[in-house]
């Protein structure tokens, strides 16, 4: 362990870090504050936070669920309640800011708030406030303007994704109870599609899979859709799998294969029919669990612990595993890997694992 600090607050949003900074949102000690804070990677020194009040009720409580976005030496901030915030990487000095909420007038319930991560697209910053006249907008990065809005529905609970599909550069994403695809230059919505089963939170990241879009939910289970040539989508999916249902945790693809957490590890064909490879059960792994993958190694964050896997194996195989923090709670907040450096929370924690020793 490199080093540890403590923490005011428990809290959802995922950590951003980079070779200098490491960057998180929590709230402040009495509960009336959003708190986002920048330290040192080196030596876990604190370099600068910023705090503003933020007070309402939220399920969870409201502490910020996004992740923040480093861009160059601009860092944005997004909070649970629609606060947003632009602020300089290197002093934390706010270079803008708005509300999101207050701005588009989105008035639509949200008992989770707002948990969408900021996107960069084409130099564009894309924030969904849900509201009737902006479900989705584009922003200016460096002063906030407006550059579009697209109508539509309510935020769902997911982060949106940019990528090529149907030969054409789209924003993807769930807004409260459908899919879309959206114009990054434009903001005009390119396609819509509803599943068979309805009331789905939508709250894992779909994932471009060589230009196909796997998407997975709780009520309608793991589906990979292929485009057409104008770039909407197909709706009857290539391949489903009704058995992997997770409510919350993103799967990851390596090569041909797809895992996720869901009570178990799961590894799925990604390039067939999303048949099952193998399971894996371990007292470690619950509902909620984080996977970073390279292309050959497996990093599964479950409740307290790390374990280490081959995703290349024919069945499970655990190369190592280590015990991170004694509480066994699910790891809502995502870590951040930098070179060898993982940092990552608990409730009340924030370590900076060396992985290398």
């Amino acid at each position: 362990m490199s080093w540890e600090i403590k923490l005011a607050q428990p809290a959802l949003g995922g950590i951003a870090a980079t070779e200098s900074f490491v960057i998180f949102g929590s709230r402040s000690l009495d509960d009336r504050k959003d708190l986002f804070q920048c330290y040192d990677t080196l030596a876990g020194l604190k370099l600068w936070e910023l705090e503003y009040a933020a007070e309402g009720e939220l399920d969870y409580g409201i502490s910020p669920r996004t992740t923040p976005l480093i861009y160059g030496d601009l860092v944005f901030l997004f909070g649970a309640l629609g606060d947003l915030h632009c602020v300089d990487l290197l002093s934390g000095e706010v270079q803008w800011k708005t509300n999101v909420r207050k701005a588009f007038v989105a008035t639509a319930e949200m008992p989770w708030g707002y948990c969408g991560s900021p996107l960069l697209v084409d130099g564009k910053l894309i924030i969904n406030p849900g509201a009737a006249n902006a479900s989705l907008v584009a922003l200016n990065p460096k002063t906030g303007q407006v550059l579009w809005k697209s109508p539509g529905k309510a935020s769902g609970y997911g982060s949106l994704i940019a990528g090529r599909f149907g030969g054409k550069l789209q924003i993807v994403g769930h807004d409260a109870d459908s899919l879309g695809g959206w114009d990054p230059n434009t903001g005009k919505r390119l396609w819509t599609l509803k599943p068979p089963q309805e009331n789905d939170f939508n709250v894992p990241t779909p994932i471009n899979v060589d230009g196909q879009l796997l998407v997975s939910t709780e009520n309608n289970g793991t589906r990979l859709y292929r485009f057409k040539d104008n770039g909407e989508i197909d709706p009857k999916p290539v391949a489903e799998n009704a058995q992997l249902n997770p409510d919350t945790s993103s799967p990851v693809v390596v090569g041909d294969r797809l895992f996720c957490v869901h009570y178990v590890l799961w590894c799925l064909n990604a390039n067939g029919k999303l048949e099952r490879i193998w399971r894996l059960r371990d007292a470690a792994l619950s509902k909620h669990g984080v996977i970073i993958a390279s292309s050959d190694r497996l990093l599964v964050i479950g409740d307290g612990e790390l374990l280490l896997l081959d995703p290349l194996a024919d069945k499970p195989r655990i190369i190592s595993r280590v015990k991170i923090f004694e509480d066994k709670v699910p790891p809502y907040s995502h870590p951040a890997l930098v070179g060898t450096k993982l940092f990552i929370r608990s409730e009340n924690r924030l370590k900076c694992l060396d992985l290398s020793n």
